[in-house]
Formats: structure tokens, sequence, C-alpha cells
């Protein structure tokens, strides 16, 4: 049996600019793990590493301000370690509600694609992003001309959709072949059969590479007022 508790706090950023941005705050209660994260935008501006006992600030580098000086002596990991605390209760209550209906499950999309244009015999990296899925409880794997392979694959953080789905992306670094095949396996307790997504070098073209994030350069200034509070407790059951 598995339960998850997750709560959202949405935020309306005003910078220099008077444009409005979205800001998410997460707090992911799991068995065996907890996340507490802020995004901006979609973009994650940190998380809290409870191992390393700090905050790893993770904007991307055309943020045109550093986070460390903008929330210097918020006491972020503080605050972090105190909300990890409170997720024992909450994951106890909802074992209580074990017995209420099970909650619908979203399956994940995936795509596959490399990250810059393929060249044969020259290093590149394959990207697999899955998204769209609830429970945040995903598993990749990737194989080459059918077998599998581990080495130099990996598996970033899960991220939030303002939808109430989880994103994720999984790396594999690989110098291609001509008729070398990979491909990417995704398995979700809302898919009856894991998802496979398949790639092979297209020399014939030019690389087409997704543009799945769109980077915006911000210039934080304070953060604004919460106008609107979200609270939302998932709770689900799996074999």
């Amino acid at each position: 049996m598995k339960h998850a508790a997750i709560f959202t706090l949405i935020l309306n950023i005003c910078v220099a600019s008077q444009i409005p941005h979205e800001s998410v705050y997460f707090l992911g209660c799991f068995f065996n793990d907890t996340e507490v994260q802020l995004d901006i935008d979609g973009e994650q501006l940190f998380y809290a590493d409870f191992q390393r006992q700090e905050i790893v600030y993770t904007a991307p580098s055309f943020f045109a301000f550093d986070p460390s000086v903008v929330f210097a002596g918020m006491k972020l990991f503080r605050n972090a370690v105190r909300q990890k605390n409170t997720c024992p209760a909450v994951l106890a209550y909802l074992i209580e509600e074990e017995k209420n209906p099970p909650e619908e499950k979203d399956a994940p999309e995936s795509t596959i694609y490399p990250s810059e244009e393929v060249e044969l015999g020259v290093e590149n990296s394959l990207i697999c992003f899955v998204n769209h899925f609830y429970p945040p409880s995903i598993n990749v794997s990737w194989t080459k001309n059918g077998q599998l392979v581990s080495e130099r694959a990996s598996l970033g953080r899960y991220h939030f959709n303002n939808d109430g789905t989880f994103r994720q992306f999984s790396t594999l670094i690989f110098t291609p072949r001509e008729g070398d095949v990979y491909s990417c396996i995704v398995e979700h307790p809302a898919l009856e059969e894991p998802k496979v997504r398949i790639w092979e070098p297209d020399l014939s073209s030019p690389s087409l590479v997704p543009d799945v994030f769109c980077g915006v350069g911000l210039t934080l200034g304070m953060l604004g007022v919460a106008v609107g509070t979200f609270f939302m407790v998932k709770g689900h059951h799996g074999q």
C-alpha cells in the first residue's frame, strides 16, 4: 500500500517589469522520501537537499538575479526541515483513510530526442521526457539494440505541473553509430504495459530537438503577497 501527500502554494510574483509570474512552492511527502522545491513559471528555482542539509539553487543561467542573495536570511532549509517533519503525521492520516475509493491515476506521455544535432562518432545525449503523470512514481530504463544499458544513464528530479501531474527527464550519454537503435522504456502504475519510445540516427536531415522549456529571463525584486493558496492532499493505492 502506497500513499503520498502533496501540498502546493501558488503565488503571483511581480518583478521590476510589472509582469506577473507564477511561483509554485511544492512539498511532497512520500514513505521513503520528502521533496521541497520552488518553481517559477515552470522552471525550478531551488530544492531542499536533506542529505547535504542545504538548499540547492538550480535557477537557469539566463536568470538575471542570484537567488541565494534574494532569499538570504529567509531560513529556507530550516523551514523545509520543519515541513518534512509533518509528513509522517500526514501519511498516517492517509493510511487511516485507505478505505476511501482509490484516486484516478494519470498515465505518462513520453518522447525521446537528442540534445544536439547528431553526428556519427560524436558523443551526444538522448533525452527521454516523461510528462503529465500521477502518482510521481515511474521507472525509466534504456536499451541499445535491444540490450538494457545503465551506464551513463541518469534520472532527474520530479517537477510539479500546475494541473497536479508531474514531469521528469532521463538522460543517456551515447556515441551514435550507424545502425544503432535506442529505446526509452517507461513504467508507471497507470500503464497496463511499459511505454516504449524508439530512436535511431536519421542522418538524412538535421536533428529536430523539441523546445521543451521556454526560457524566461527574470529580474526578481522582492516576493509579492500570496494572493491564492491551494491545498491538495493526494492519497493513492497501489500494489
